[in-house]
This record gives C-alpha cells, sequence and structure tokens, in this order.
C-alpha cells in the first residue's frame, strides 16, 4: 500500500464509489458521506501516488451567526418541504471540506498586436422644434465617441496566480457558489476539515489555464497603450519556467433527504455562506394536504345531501343545504391548491440555485 506523503500524515485516503470522489480524511473523525453527492458513504483505500502538498489555503471566514442565517433561510419559506429538510438537520451535518485549486506562475514572451481604443469627446448639434414658441431650437450634445488606432508589442514578464481548474467540476462550482477572494490565501497549515484531491493534472488543466494569461496580457497592454479599451487581441507566446501550487478553498457540505429517500447534497461557500444545491418542495406531503381537504369536501357534501333530504320534512333546511353544497365544491377545489403550489414552487426552483 502506498505511503501518505508527511503532509498528509495526520489523514486517511477514502473514496466514494459513487462519484469516484477522492479525499483526506482526518483519522480521528468516521467517514461521512461523500459531501459531493452524498449519495454513498465514503470508505478507506490506497493513496493515490505522489499526492500533491498544499502550499496556501483560503481560511473558513463566515460567521457562525451567518451560516446558521443562511441555513435557516434555505430551509424555510418553503410550502410543504421534505420532512428531513430542517435548517437544525442541515446544521447537524455541516461538516468543513477543503476543495482543490491550481495556481501558476509563468515567465511570458510574446509579440502581440491589436486595436486600442480612445475615448474623446465630439460637439454636435440636435435641431428640435419648440411648440411652445412655434420655432426650431437648436441644442449643443457632447458625446463620447472611441478612436481605434493598431498597435504592436513585444511583451516578457513573469505572470503570477493565475488560477486553473484542479476538479472538473470547478467551473460548475464557481457558478454556483461565486468566486473566492484569493488575495486572502495564507500558507498551508494542517486544519480538522476533509481535503478532495484533485482529479485534473496541471496539464490537463492547462488548457484552460492559458486564455486567463491572454486576458492579463491583453489588459496590460491596454494600460501600457494609455488606451481606454482593447480589441482583437492577438499574440505569439512562449510559456517557460511554470511552477504550480495546490490552493485550498473553504466550503462546508451538508444534505436533507427528499421524498425519495434520495439525499439531496448543499455545498456553502466557506467565505460568504452562499448556499447552493437543490430546494425541493414535498409533493407527498402535498398529495397527504390535498387528501385532507378533498375529504373534509366530502364530508360536507354528504352532510349538505341530508340537510337536503330533511328539506323534505323541515323546507327551511334547503336554503342550508344548498349553501353547505357550494361550501363543498369550494372546498373540493381548494384540495388542488397544495399539489398546483408544489409543483409552481419545484418548477421555479429548477432554476437558478438557491443563493
Amino acid at each position: 500500500m502506498p505511503e501518505l506523503n508527511d503532509w498528509a500524515a495526520g489523514f486517511q485516503p477514502a473514496c466514494c464509489e459513487a462519484c469516484d470522489g477522492r479525499y483526506l480524511q482526518p483519522k480521528s473523525r468516521e467517514l461521512p458521506l461523500c459531501p459531493n453527492c452524498a449519495r454513498a458513504e465514503l470508505t478507506p483505500c490506497d493513496p493515490p501516488n505522489g499526492i500533491a502538498p498544499p502550499e496556501l489555503i483560503l481560511p473558513f471566514a463566515v460567521s457562525d451567526e451567518t451560516l446558521a442565517r443562511q441555513l435557516d433561510d434555505f430551509a424555510g419559506g418553503i410550502w410543504f418541504a421534505p420532512t428531513d429538510l430542517t435548517a437544525a438537520r442541515l446544521k447537524h451535518r455541516l461538516q468543513p471540506v477543503l476543495w482543490p485549486m491550481w495556481l501558476v506562475d509563468s515567465q511570458v514572451e510574446a509579440l502581440w498586436q491589436a486595436e486600442t481604443g480612445f475615448d474623446y469627446q465630439a460637439v454636435s448639434h440636435r435641431d428640435q422644434f419648440d411648440q411652445k414658441r412655434g420655432g426650431w431650437n437648436s441644442q449643443e450634445i457632447t458625446e463620447t465617441r472611441t478612436r481605434w488606432e493598431p498597435r504592436v508589442g513585444r511583451l516578457n514578464r513573469q505572470y503570477h496566480n493565475i488560477a486553473a481548474p484542479a476538479l472538473e467540476e470547478h467551473a460548475s462550482l464557481l457558478r454556483r457558489l461565486g468566486k473566492f477572494d484569493l488575495a486572502r490565501s495564507q500558507p498551508y497549515r494542517p486544519q480538522a476539515a476533509m481535503v478532495r484531491l484533485p482529479n485534473r493534472s496541471t496539464t490537463d488543466a492547462w488548457p484552460e489555464t492559458a486564455p486567463a494569461f491572454q486576458t492579463s496580457a491583453a489588459e496590460e497592454c491596454r494600460q501600457a497603450s494609455q488606451a481606454q479599451h482593447i480589441r482583437d487581441f492577438r499574440w505569439t507566446t512562449r510559456f517557460q519556467n511554470q511552477n504550480w501550487t495546490l490552493l485550498l478553498l473553504p466550503l462546508y457540505a451538508t444534505y436533507y433527504v427528499d421524498d425519495n429517500r434520495q439525499p439531496q447534497p448543499l455545498l456553502i461557500h466557506g467565505q460568504t455562506g452562499r448556499i447552493s444545491g437543490p430546494r425541493r418542495a414535498s409533493m407527498a406531503r402535498a398529495r397527504r394536504a390535498a387528501f385532507v381537504v378533498a375529504a373534509t369536501a366530502a364530508v360536507i357534501f354528504g352532510l349538505s345531501l341530508l340537510l337536503g333530504l330533511a328539506s323534505l320534512v323541515a323546507p327551511p333546511l334547503l336554503l342550508v343545504a344548498g349553501l353547505g353544497l357550494a361550501l363543498a365544491v369550494l372546498v373540493g377545489l381548494l384540495a388542488i391548491a397544495p399539489l398546483v403550489g408544489v409543483w409552481l414552487f419545484n418548477r421555479n426552483a429548477a432554476g437558478p440555485m438557491k443563493e
């Protein structure tokens, strides 16, 4: 069995058979459900060869009060929420998880060309008919226009800490939770938190990272040209002396169980407290409520029929029976409200995740 690096000596390797996620779990803790999919318990496994030691970490910054408020907001306001979806249970299952991201430094040599835009003020006049005075008047208008000029140049400099994905789901994670303040990163020190291991090598991550260098270079070339805009930036470049750093991002993971007894995983931004995950109402509870309302309508309808028969002997009861039948129909129509309400809530929730 391969040995763990010294930095990971206090952890045990654990894997998820459902989503193939790989983690390092503190040895002092039991193996939980997979924080990524929540579909299976993590199981001990062999560590991968050459686990890269992290150099930087973003500390958890969200306060307990903010975290509790976010969980209350997520679990609250749901008409017929699943029984298991409560803030207390979400908080009880909460676990800190550190997710990996690469940072890369590189020396860049390039020849570039682009169009740079310079803003200038142009004065023009607009004629407008004045109905009150019965004549035309001319109004002076100052507008901002852009003059585009071609530029070429040579670039030779070192770029630092360009973000690169260490996980296949990296882009999805940032879309769901928002960006992290990388400027707050600190030298890594062991934490009492699970560590997600990268599933993308630096070689695999590079094709998605190179465009970020080009974006940074284009902005610097714009500034060097003292222009307000730049477009059609192209370059012929060579990257040298690349240095890769593993950064760990702070997240919390929790879950709730839905109507079908399926765990629904939630991820929480460790700096802002923003929550991402499925937020669903319970159709099973809505059906039960609809059945109760429909049964009530049936009872009212039955009593109204009895009153209608009794009106043969006591005619004044006919009016009461008519009102009862109308009430039964109204209550019967209300029986579909829970079903329609839950269906609409879940349809809307199927769009953007809860923020």
